[in-house]
């Protein structure tokens, strides 16, 4: 159908030279000229697809045309609806008044009401005692004589007036519509063969490129809006806890280091090297290499010595120290391995000749990634985000701890927090903490916490009355709380749909 009316177009234009009314063209399988808006809009298509090759150029003229509505469909057949109640009335003094409410039974109950207010305002009709006659014996009937002109040309004569008195009548409607008129374009032609839009390889080898139309290109049309990146939900969430700390004065550590080695992940935070979170089931162990460099050597003789013979008023674990198992190498099962680098160097401060003088409180924080070799399910996988935070100062205790991370969950916006006493090796009290899931409805763990040990603090040089607080949470299990997120598989990994990451709101805590 395009391609023929693009065709019909273009030959009236050749025969012709020009098209003055495009409202003259019958189009293909019609037998009428193309009258009505609708026919128009198809023109209209044809037009812009052959003015896009400057085959045509175009006019376009508006014209108002009117239809009739229902009830004007029903003035046009049977008279206005005074023009009816009029013909139902006797002459006066020829025969009994009709009363309103008979009226209503002869002409129905809408033409009665509006009927007689209008032939009453003509001056057709009168009261007559109870009732209704004839004032005229004739009439002429201008609404449907309007109504039916308008029905054959779309129009009406005597003007605009009249009109808009119909249109306030709802007896027509308004439409409005257009038609064109036609020139030849600069390049004007009889064939509708489509341009060329690409130059190809084959083009170029053939040399068809020379002899080829090629579609000009707009250059001032909009393109399509490129799709913008997201952030996933656990960016966001990361982002936010990481404004809360930094508004809590916290400064962010460096967390670079996905491999390290048993000695900084395990052995200086007084994990026990019999201790089965040290076991492949629980840790990733690399390959290649294997060990890693020593570290410093007093630090390093401190660490062993509390660990097999006890120190620092602790009586330590009694087992052979392995040099070994300390030189693994292995992806970090936490970001606390991080945070032991910091404290010992905020140790070393300490241990000059003015000792105590030096020590300096720090609040240090992390979020990245730590890896355990865990068994994947609706709240765990093998690789996730560690939420780590120290505070270290002088003279701090359990309740501190409890009432700061009351205070930053609050921040983050769950306020249902519980804590359990629980066992750490390298922190002595230890809390876990739950937060209420209200999907899965129930208290889920999303933290560990406690005070770290002196077997820790001591051999890196603290002084005695130095406290750390420490604790680590997970990003996902906040993340599901605050999107609804009852399984942590919809929210990372290959499944994951991308609108919905496109579509999660903004994190508020």
């Amino acid at each position: 159908m395009a391609e023929a009316l693009q065709q019909l177009v273009l030959t009236a234009l050749d025969t012709n030279g020009t098209i003055l009314d495009t409202r003259e063209l019958v189009l293909p399988g019609q037998t009428k000229p193309a009258t009505s808006s609708e026919d128009q809009i198809v023109i209209l298509g044809a037009l812009n697809s052959l003015l896009s090759r400057e085959m045509i150029s175009y006019e376009t003229h508006e014209v108002i045309s009117h239809d009739l509505t229902p009830e004007g469909q029903q003035i046009a057949r049977e008279g206005s609806h005074e023009a009816r109640v009029w013909d139902k009335l006797p002459e006066k003094g020829k025969g009994a008044p009709i009363t309103p409410v008979e009226l209503k039974g002869l002409v129905g109950d809408e033409t009665a009401k509006v009927g007689q207010g209008r032939a009453f305002k003509n001056g057709w009709i009168g009261k007559e005692g109870n009732g209704l006659v004839k004032l005229v014996t004739e009439i002429s009937d201008t609404t449907k004589d309007d109504i039916q002109e308008i029905a054959s040309t779309g129009t009406l004569k005597s003007g605009e007036k009249v009109l808009a008195d119909l249109r306030k009548r709802k007896l027509i409607v308004q439409r409005k519509g257009q038609w064109f008129t036609v020139n030849k374009g600069p390049h004007f032609s009889t064939s509708t063969a489509k341009p060329e839009t690409d130059l190809t390889a084959d083009m170029l080898t053939s040399g068809a490129w020379k002899t080829a139309t090629f579609k000009k290109y707009n250059f001032d049309a909009e393109g399509v809006p490129p799709s913008g990146g997201a952030l996933h939900p656990l960016l966001k969430v990361r982002e936010e806890i990481r404004n809360i700390f930094l508004e809590m004065g916290f400064a962010e550590m460096p967390t670079s280091s996905f491999v390290e080695s048993g000695f900084w992940c395990f052995d200086a935070l007084f994990v026990p090297q019999q201790h089965p979170a040290r076991d492949l089931q629980d840790t990733f162990y690399l390959s290649d290499p294997q060990k890693a460099l020593s570290p410093e050597p007093e630090y390093y003789k401190r660490v062993s010595t509390v660990h097999e013979h006890g120190g620092f008023g602790s009586i330590g674990y009694r087992a052979p120290w392995s040099h070994e198992e300390s030189s693994k190498l292995l992806l970090r099962t936490h970001t606390t391995a991080s945070s032991a680098h910091m404290l010992y160097k905020l140790a070393a401060k300490c241990r000059g000749p003015e000792n105590d003088d030096g020590f300096r409180p720090a609040k240090l924080f992390s979020i990245d990634r730590v890896f355990r070799n865990e068994t994947m399910d609706a709240t765990h996988l093998a690789e996730f985000h560690q939420v780590e935070g120290v505070v270290a100062d002088r003279g701090l205790t359990l309740a501190d701890l409890i009432g700061f991370m009351r205070a930053f969950f609050k921040k983050m916006g769950i306020d249902k927090v519980r804590f359990k006493p629980a066992y750490n090796p390298y922190t002595e009290p230890s809390l876990e903490i739950f937060a209420f899931h209200p999907m899965l409805n129930k208290w889920v763990e999303i933290g560990n916490s406690g005070m770290f040990r002196p077997e820790m603090l001591e051999p890196m040089g603290f002084p005695k009355d130095v406290r750390v607080h420490g604790w680590g949470l997970s990003l996902e299990r906040p993340t599901m709380i605050r999107y609804g997120i009852n399984n942590i598989r919809t929210l990372v990994g290959h499944k994951v749909p991308i609108d919905n990451i496109e579509n999660s709101p903004a994190v508020m805590f």
